[in-house]
């Protein structure tokens, strides 16, 4: 019986690993932009779906990089807006929460930017600090080329060539409406990822269960002839 318990156990075991390796991968900020043409304007769409080790989130604070002369918060029911001035350029956008967003809800705040001219090929960092009730996480980190993904990662977005198809609205005022198909995609893809974590997810709970029936049919005395 002993040893049967220690294999259900272990599937037991997997299975709750392969449920908490999708969710780990979604502790994050996340940005996803309509577009991504130098000289374009954008909306960055941040996502976040957890707070502070449970605290709820009361307050997100956006950093703008210097090279953006452009920003446009979009209004929330649920959010007051303070744009902090450095000089002439919008430094920092703070999206205060009316009631704060407990842990386990998922939010999304707008930012409508204007992407640098000359920047195609640069990755642009939005560090977000994350307020919460109790405590606070910084989301400012970079990755280094060819190193891991770092505990706290900024949100970050590759800015495309001008020339380049379906990446928004030039700084011409042209409307390449294949940013949407491209913004589409993503959340396709979004989709698919998480429909693929559901299904391992339930398919190691599955197998678990079958190991524990298969542990215990084992040990059942059989009936005497």
């Amino acid at each position: 019986m002993r040893n049967a318990l220690l294999t259900a156990a272990g599937i037991a075991g997997g299975a709750l690993l392969v449920l908490a390796a999708p969710l780990a991968a979604q502790a994050h900020v996340t940005v996803t932009p309509s577009g991504t043409a130098a000289g374009s304007h954008t909306v960055l769409t941040f996502a976040f779906s957890h707070g502070c080790e449970g605290s709820p989130t009361t307050a997100l604070t956006f950093d703008i990089p210097e090279s953006i002369d452009s920003v446009s918060p979009t209004l929330h029911p649920n959010w007051t807006i303070e744009k902090v001035a450095d000089g002439d350029r919008t430094a920092q956008v703070v999206y205060s929460a009316i009631t704060p967003v407990e842990d386990g809800y998922r939010d999304t705040i707008e930012l409508s930017v204007r992407l640098p001219e000359d920047a195609a090929g640069d990755t642009l960092a939005f560090p977000v600090l994350q307020s919460c009730a109790e405590g606070e996480t910084d989301w400012n980190e970079l990755a280094e080329e060819g190193g891991d993904e770092p505990e706290s990662p900024a949100p970050t977005v590759v800015v495309t060539d001008a020339s380049d198809d379906g990446h928004g609205t030039t700084a011409a005022g042209n409307d390449q409406g294949a940013a949407h198909g491209d913004t589409a995609s993503d959340a396709a893809a979004a989709s698919s990822d998480d429909l693929v974590a559901r299904v391992l997810g339930v398919g190691g709970l599955v197998v678990g269960a079958a190991g524990v029936v298969l542990a215990l049919a084992a040990r059942r005395p059989k009936a005497s002839a």
